[in-house]
């Protein structure tokens, strides 16, 4: 017996006389002893079929509240074996525990038999309190009439061992979602509780909702007659085969039914251990709860009639919910179950705390393995810019201030963390946009285009072509695409926005508001549902908090309302030209006409919006022409504009429309005329036949340009005053040819090759997006992936594994699945073509210039014919030319232009430019090299550009003719009528 002090912690009261005492350890369930009060009756509690003696739940509740979760020093100070119950003083401070309660009146104090030194060392004291408390009548002494009777609980039958007459169901209707008080009476493990519910003492089993605990595992005895059964079982296994004696007795063999029997009772009484950390989840929810004071809110019932409901315990002034404390200490999992019948703010705070404790391994999850996500975080990528498109409800681009104007990497496209907004639909496949999804477009349109905001980049997933988020084990089976996201913040909201968004701001968070939260708040995105360890937005839960308040108050995709309709007549599509002109009248009534800048098409085109008339336009700035497509700072024009009206609102007039259905007119931002800035910038000039008179402000544009021309400002570089612009005029009576810098990428026969533009900015960018990509992201062609002839996609060249740009010309007529088809493709950026397996193609990527014409361009020799490759000295003709080229960069005057072969379909098809061909520092031209070789001869169709040029290349023919090379071996090839009615002279 121990005979010293001992200091620990009251865990249990389980009567008015006894505690339940744990010492202090550092880790693991600590040590308990349960002390009876040294000389002390109390009034014992019903018992199973009993009832309370009288004053024995007053008792009971005067020491629990007394001493329950308090430090105390504690003596044994006797012990009786025959009832195993050991009995000792317990002080609270300086307070004798057992003096409390017998002087308030609480408890009998044990009178000394004889000699028996099974007495507490503070007898005489209790005595004389116990007299004191009889005269003042307290407590259990209480002289009112009925006082005794009084004090006796009606128990309710649950309270009593009877639950089948308590009606679950009933109590869960009238009281869920409401706080219960209760007290818990037993922690069977961490997460199932008996409580008391007041004030009718209900005694109910309640599960914590959303969790669960480890097992406590069980103990089951066996019962009588099962023991006899499975004995016999076991002496029947070991029974020999010829049936002797086995300890001196036969015995007789079981039937199927009763080794069955046997072997169902012997598993049935096996005791099972229980489970990892059960004990300290066990041991972290009494210390917590055990005869606690709490709040129990019904969520839900189970078949076994069963509570589920959500417990809070008290921690000084606050209530804590125990899921989440076991939860966030790794002693909880999440059961779907029964999160369900919980409030989604309750359950994604369930969730928080558990992938916070996996993260961290807590005990549970001490040997959690993450599963593999399609996510990755960005780090310390933050930076600020300006809003010049909005592409969707979640998807933004932002011209980055720190990034050069003009620069490919300007532009960042950022989509919003963690949420997600109807999608805009694909006009190209007919899908139509889905509901609000024009609605979340226009609301970020209305408030963030033209706006600074500072950017948080926070993770990039890979996306399956569909949209759908890829895990890594599959990314070999489906093409993708790395997708940015960020959290956007608005430096500028305004009020109506900022009450969308009434949260306090989190630590760290830059300064405005957050741009996903605003969309949320407005009902107009839902916030993502991310599973575990997928990266997610830093402001997670204020997205979750702003779709709650959505929810309530029934905003945008919420509301039971059908969205609103809307028709938008698109006058911008080919072969709308007869129907824009009908509505030519309906936009000129009005002087200034409000539109929203949707495209641009180029420096001067556009495609806007008009809601007042409910209809899309083309529309050109009139008398302004910007670079063409390929043509020197036409991509500048195309970037000024964007960041100047894409996606503004903007007024126009109207003045006629074009053959094309395009409107041309005039417009403003801002009260400013666009087509002044772009002349004032260089990247526009006016149209020759331009008359100041014809259009508003039209002194403005001729003042605008003639700055331009003054400071040699873009278009206008080399610009000499007086001396005729080639565009509009004629020097001496002969044509300003353009001039261009060229290389040459590829040679056909007949005098034919593909040429790059030498230092052309969008090759290299090209170029710098397609090295970004590898074949091991895109290491097979996406399930269902059949090109179409005419599409252009992304094809792996099979000379040297680069990946470029190619159209496809013909498709096979084998299906793509038997591993034989094969597409014939022409590189759009170099002009040569070959024929390739669909391993080696992929859909264009996103982020490759899609809208970006081919860079090779057709070219032909001016003045001559050259043989093609299928007749004589076709193949020396084009062996030689590849020879002269070689790597050198040239320059080429384009003579003409020959647009009889349409569109671009494959090699050799569209634009021709009728070119001469020289390097810089050379003055005989390749056209005149092919003559004097023999290679070629003059072309009796051309129109030359002066009798002088015409001399002199039939000089270079003639010295070819008369050395009798290549064509001209057998003499004079000419005839009269050779070019009116040609006949080819085709190899045998």
């Amino acid at each position: 017996m121990a005979t010293g002090w001992l200091r620990g912690i009251v865990k249990a009261v389980p009567s008015g006389d006894s505690l339940l005492i744990m010492g202090n350890v550092k880790s693991g369930p600590p040590p308990e002893k349960t002390i009876t009060l040294s000389s002390l009756i109390a009034p014992k509690l019903a018992r199973r079929g009993g009832r309370d003696e009288p004053f024995a739940w007053d008792s009971r509740e005067f020491l629990r509240k007394k001493c329950i979760g308090q430090e105390v020093t504690f003596k044994v100070d006797y012990v009786v074996a025959t009832i195993s119950r050991e009995f000792g003083s317990v002080f609270l401070g300086e307070t004798n525990l057992a003096a409390s309660v017998v002087s308030e009146g609480w408890a009998k104090v044990r009178p000394q038999i004889g000699q028996n030194s099974e007495v507490s060392p503070y007898l005489a004291e209790l005595e004389c309190l116990e007299e004191q408390a009889k005269q003042q009548g307290l407590g259990m002494w209480n002289k009112m009439p009925g006082s005794s009777e009084a004090s006796i609980r009606d128990l309710p039958p649950s309270a009593l061992g009877d639950a089948s007459a308590f009606d679950a169901m009933g109590l869960l209707d009238s009281s869920k979602g409401k706080p219960l008080p209760a007290i818990v009476e037993q922690v069977r493990d961490g997460s199932t509780v008996r409580v008391y519910l007041l004030p009718d003492f209900q005694f109910v089993q309640v599960f914590v909702a959303g969790i669960q605990a480890p097992s406590m595992g069980r103990r089951a005895p066996i019962i009588d007659g099962q023991s006899d059964l499975i004995s016999k079982a076991n002496q029947n296994e070991a029974e020999p085969a010829d049936g002797s004696l086995l300890n001196g007795s036969a015995v007789g063999a079981l039937t199927s039914a009763q080794k069955l029997a046997a072997s169902t009772a012997a598993a049935a009484n096996l005791e099972v251990p229980p489970d990892p950390f059960a004990r300290e989840a066990k041991h972290f929810t009494e210390v917590r709860c055990l005869h606690r004071d709490v709040r129990v809110v019904l969520e839900g019932v189970d078949k076994f009639s069963n509570l589920i409901g959500s417990l809070h315990y008290p921690d000084g002034d606050a209530a804590i919910d125990l899921a989440i404390e076991l939860v966030k200490n790794g002693l909880a999992k999440v059961v779907e179950w029964s999160a369900n019948m919980m409030e989604e703010e309750a359950k994604r705070q369930l969730k928080t705390a558990e992938l916070q404790s996996k993260k961290e391994r807590l005990r549970l999850w001490t040997n959690y393995v993450p599963p593999v996500s399609n996510s990755t975080a960005i780090r310390d990528d933050n930076f600020n810019g300006k809003v010049i498109e909005v592409v969707s409800g979640d998807c933004i681009v932002v011209a980055d201030d720190s990034v050069p104007f003009g620069s490919p990497l300007a532009e960042r496209r950022v989509n919003l963390s963690s949420i997600r907004a109807p999608k805009m639909g694909n006009p190209r496949k007919e899908e139509k946009p889905a509901p609000y999804a024009r609605e979340a477009k226009e609301y970020l349109r209305s408030r963030l285009v033209g706006q600074q905001v500072s950017v948080t980049m926070e993770y990039s997933r890979k996306m399956a072509t569909t949209d759908v988020p890829i895990a890594s084990s599959t990314s070999a089976s489906l093409d993708s695409r790395v997708m940015d996201f960020g959290s956007v913040f608005l430096l500028s909201a305004s009020k109506e926005d900022a009450v969308d968004v009434p949260t306090l701001p989190s630590t760290g968070q830059p300064e405005g508001v957050n741009v996903a939260e605003m969309v949320v708040a407005r009902g107009l995105a839902t916030v993502v549902r991310h599973r575990d360890f997928e990266e997610r937005s830093n402001y997670y839960d204020a997205l979750l908090a702003a779709e709650s308040r959505a929810l309530k108050g029934k905003k945008g995709m919420h509301s039971s309302k059908e969205p609103p309709a809307t028709h938008m007549n698109d006058l911008s599509l080919q072969g709308a030209t007869q129907k824009a002109r009908q509505f030519l009248p309906f936009l000129q009534r009005v002087k200034r006409l409000p539109a929203i800048v949707d495209y641009v098409l180029s420096g001067h085109r556009f495609k806007l919006l008009v809601p007042k008339e409910t209809c899309a336009i083309a529309f050109s700035l009139s008398g302004v022409r910007c670079p063409g497509r390929g043509e020197p700072y036409a991509d500048d024009a195309i970037a000024f504009m964007r960041r100047r009206i894409l996606q503004r609102d903007v007024e126009i007039e109207v003045e006629a429309v074009d053959k094309t259905g395009t409107f041309l007119g005039t417009l403003w931002e801002s009260k400013s005329n666009v087509a002044i800035s772009l002349l004032e910038a260089g990247l526009a000039k006016l149209h020759p036949m331009f008359g100041a008179d014809r259009t508003t402000e039209g002194h403005l544009l001729v003042q605008a340009e003639q700055l331009a021309k003054k400071q040699h400002i873009k278009v206008w570089e080399g610009y000499v005053e007086g001396k005729v612009d080639s565009d509009s005029a004629l020097e001496s009576g002969k044509p300003k040819h353009e001039v261009l810098q060229v290389r040459v990428t590829e040679v056909l026969g007949g005098g034919k090759f593909y040429v790059q533009l030498a230092n052309d900015a969008r090759a290299s960018g090209i170029q710098q997006q397609l090295e970004a990509l590898s074949l091991k992201d895109k290491s097979l062609p996406p399930v269902n992936f059949q090109p179409m002839k005419g599409e252009i996609v992304i094809a792996q060249y099979i000379a040297d594994g680069s990946l470029n740009r190619a159209m496809v010309v013909n498709v096979p007529r084998l299906p793509a699945a038997s591993g034989k088809a094969e597409y014939e493709i022409f590189y759009t950026d170099y002009g040569n073509q070959e024929t390739v397996p669909l391993s080696r193609l992929r859909p264009l990527d996103a982020s490759i210039s899609i809208g970006s014409p081919g860079l090779a361009l057709l070219c032909s020799l001016s003045y001559i014919k050259v043989p093609e490759l299928e007749e004589d000295f076709g193949h020396e003709a084009a062996e030689y030319l590849s020879s002269t080229i070689g790597d050198k960069t040239f320059m080429a005057v384009v003579i003409d232009k020959d647009t009889s072969g349409g569109k671009v379909k494959g090699q050799g098809t569209g634009t021709k430019l009728i070119v001469v061909l020289h390097e810089a520092a050379t003055a005989v031209s390749v056209n005149a090299a092919m003559l004097e070789a023999g290679l070629a001869r003059i072309d009796k169709k051309c129109k030359w550009e002066s009798k002088e040029k015409q001399v002199e290349m039939a000089e270079y023919q003639e010295k070819a003719r008369i050395a009798r090379l290549n064509i001209w071996q057998y003499g004079d090839i000419d005839s009269d009528d050779e070019d009116t009615a040609p006949a080819r002279r085709v190899r045998r």
